[in-house]
């Protein structure tokens, strides 16, 4: 099949390839993420329903039969349950899982069983870590110059250079603005997702709810970057290119109260010099246009980024710049994820 697009929506997974969406999979299940893992081609979702809970489901035959994620949970004698699973990652050893609230887990038996990631789960700040809109949610994990990097609504940004078990928060710079009296502190910013750039040891991008920025010393400081031509620096989603650290991809909102796309357009925004200044990107994206993107909505190859939308449209970016409709009419999108299936 080669390269297809996995679209999370709050009614199943869609398999996105050549203009057709087949599905549902999963029908009933809202499907925060899902993921191929590239070592065997087993396929993951990060699967939630309000009947049965929290969990990650896995196939190894493309989504023709499924597992449940055996021991998934908190605690039992604690007062935190396990309120929703946002994001699956294959790392180097293992497979990663992100959740609400603010939790991590690592399975060492290809998603059968899970252990509690107990270095972030006890982390001695979670105290003033707070919950967002959707959750106190972990919804970024990243590997890269053996070093994890994880994210969390509203707690922040983490790091580990142990394999996880300890983590430093890395949100020196970083605002929070929803806290007049202190808007820079260590932990508690609302980071809405970050990614580490694939070719450049230490450099890190996040869109934030306060801002977009970039580090390039491993999450030790951060710089703010909007204001040089995005219309706002509220968003969710962003998109990197493998081949240029240079380059990303952000779709500004109009901010936390009113959370659509920017001058009535669906507009993405690309920068090529690091976030210095920024460009919008139109061509083929819908005018008039008032749309929401999710945290987990946007996605990126060496061949383009692709972008999947509320209204339960994707779009695919061509290498000249231009964007087409790769599937419309699906149920409002949580996710987008690019796989290889050849």
């Amino acid at each position: 099949m080669g390269r297809v697009l996995l679209a999370g929506t709050r009614k199943g997974l869609f398999i996105v390839a050549d203009g057709k969406a087949d599905g549902p999979l999963l029908p009933g299940w809202s499907i925060y993420h899902a993921v191929v893992d590239p070592r065997d081609g087993t396929l993951y979702a990060a699967s939630n329903n309000f009947v049965y809970g929290a969990t990650v489901h896995r196939s190894s035959d493309r989504g023709q039969t499924w597992e449940r994620a055996e021991t998934l949970g908190l605690p039992e004698n604690g007062e935190l349950k396990l309120n929703a699973t946002w994001h699956v990652e294959p790392g180097p050893d293992a497979l990663w899982l992100g959740g609400d609230p603010g939790v991590l887990f690592r399975s060492d038996d290809g998603g059968v069983t899970f252990e509690l990631v107990h270095g972030l789960f006890e982390h001695p700040t979670r105290e003033r870590w707070q919950p967002g809109a959707g959750g106190l949610c972990c919804h970024s994990i990243q590997f890269a110059d053996d070093r994890i990097y994880t994210a969390i609504s509203a707690a922040g940004a983490f790091r580990s250079d142990d394999g996880g078990e300890s983590w430093t928060p890395i949100n020196q710079g970083v605002a929070a603005d929803f806290f007049p009296d202190n808007p820079f502190p260590d932990v508690g910013q609302c980071v809405h997702k970050l990614l580490a750039h694939p070719g450049r040891p230490g450099r890190l991008w996040q869109q934030n709810h306060c801002g977009v920025y970039r580090s390039d010393d491993y999450g030790d400081s951060w710089e703010r970057l909007e204001g040089n031509g995005l219309p706002s620096g509220f968003g969710f989603p962003i998109a990197l290119d493998p081949a240029d650290p240079d380059v990303a991809w952000v779709v500004p909102e109009e901010g936390a109260e009113n959370r659509v796309t920017c001058d009535g357009r669906l507009g993405v925004y690309r920068t090529g010099d690091g976030g210095a200044s920024w460009k919008l990107e139109e061509d083929g994206l819908p005018e008039p246009a008032w749309l929401a993107v999710m945290r987990e909505g946007m996605s990126f190859d060496d061949d383009g980024v692709y972008l999947g939308m509320q209204s339960g449209s994707i779009f695919a970016r061509s290498r000249d710049g231009s964007w087409t409709e790769a599937a419309s009419n699906l149920p409002p999108i949580l996710s987008v994820e690019v796989a290889d299936w050849s």
